[in-house]
């Protein structure tokens, strides 16, 4: 599998990484619904078999319990993939999801992910979201004190805007930026992807199958029945009428993927990929089956035919 080197690090990474968001499991802010364990370890395992060499997760997924399974699932790989894990959502003795980015605070998750990945250096550490607002500046010199004294490789941030990044670059450079993007969701085409090629900051987009919804999986009926401890349930993608305008998206790139034996998800991830301003794409998976079934969109390329298609269908269904 072919790799791309990350911003102004020396990592160099496949098309896509394994997301581990869902393997959290549930019964928190941000779950996805009861996760099998085992099976989220399956997935990890395949997606490393497969070529993937970098797993993304946070401290905050499942409160801890992602990073545990990531851990769990690389006790038998004998080469470690790249680990990527965040800071600033934190919780108390009863789960409530809090913010902050002041220096003890950061310090104490990373201990907490060093000891939950059971390792002596994160490869990437990234500040999840840039809230407060306020502490951005003393969260990033901190993630810059752990950089130099060897806790963490390289440093990135998720979720920020282009007023956010050159606040940070004042103070160290970025490495990378993690912000949300698929066919559903393109904001930051305008400004923030823009802004990273010309700075030389890494982009490894998120959802890029917008959380399942773009998969070829995702019905009418399956989104009512979302149970009610998966976020998605309360998402207005997954809402009419929203909804039945994502699926229409869907029955398009099941048409092109048909033509080259790829599912409507490859087909989504090769779309963000195709963005010269992006380096990889965070994919998740919940079993090997699922990750069998986005593999192929590491080397999938679509033409320029086929990307005029999709944006003649945006540009018609806004």
């Amino acid at each position: 599998m072919q790799t791309k080197q990350l911003g102004n690090s020396e990592l160099h990474i496949t098309p896509i990484g394994f997301g581990a968001w869902a393997i959290g499991g549930g019964g928190w802010a941000f779950g996805w619904g009861t996760q099998d364990d085992t099976e989220s370890i399956e997935a990890i395992n395949r997606a490393l078999d497969l070529g993937v060499n970098w797993i993304d997760t946070a401290a905050v997924y499942g409160l801890g319990h992602s990073e545990e399974v990531v851990a769990q699932a690389l006790k038998g790989q004998s080469a470690r993939p790249y680990i990527f894990t965040k800071c600033s959502m934190i919780w108390n003795e009863v789960g409530k999801i809090g913010r902050s980015l002041n220096a003890d605070s950061v310090r104490k998750e990373i201990e907490g992910s060093l000891r939950r990945l059971n390792v002596e250096v994160i490869d990437l550490y990234q500040i999840h979201w840039p809230n407060p607002d306020s502490e951005i500046e003393e969260g990033w010199t901190t993630l810059a004190k752990l950089k130099d004294e060897g806790k963490v490789r390289y440093i990135g941030v998720s979720n920020f805007n282009v007023e956010q990044l050159k606040r940070i670059q004042q103070i160290a450079p970025v490495t990378s930026l993690q912000p949300p993007y698929s066919l559903v969701k393109r904001d930051v085409e305008n400004e923030i992807l823009p802004f990273c090629q010309e700075n030389n900051i890494g982009v490894i987009v998120y959802s890029p199958m917008q959380s399942g919804l773009l998969t070829g999986a995702m019905s009418a009926e399956r989104a009512a029945n979302l149970p009610d401890d998966d976020w998605r349930k309360n998402n207005a993608e997954f809402q009419q009428p929203r909804l039945s305008r994502n699926l229409k998206l869907v029955e398009v790139l099941r048409q092109i993927g048909q033509q080259h034996g790829h599912s409507p998800g490859e087909v989504a991830i090769a779309w963000t990929l195709s963005n010269p301003a992006v380096q990889g794409a965070i994919v998740g998976g919940r079993n090997a089956k699922q990750v069998e079934g986005i593999i192929g969109a590491a080397e999938f390329r679509l033409n320029q035919n086929e990307l005029d298609e999709i944006n003649t269908f945006l540009n018609e269904n806004p």
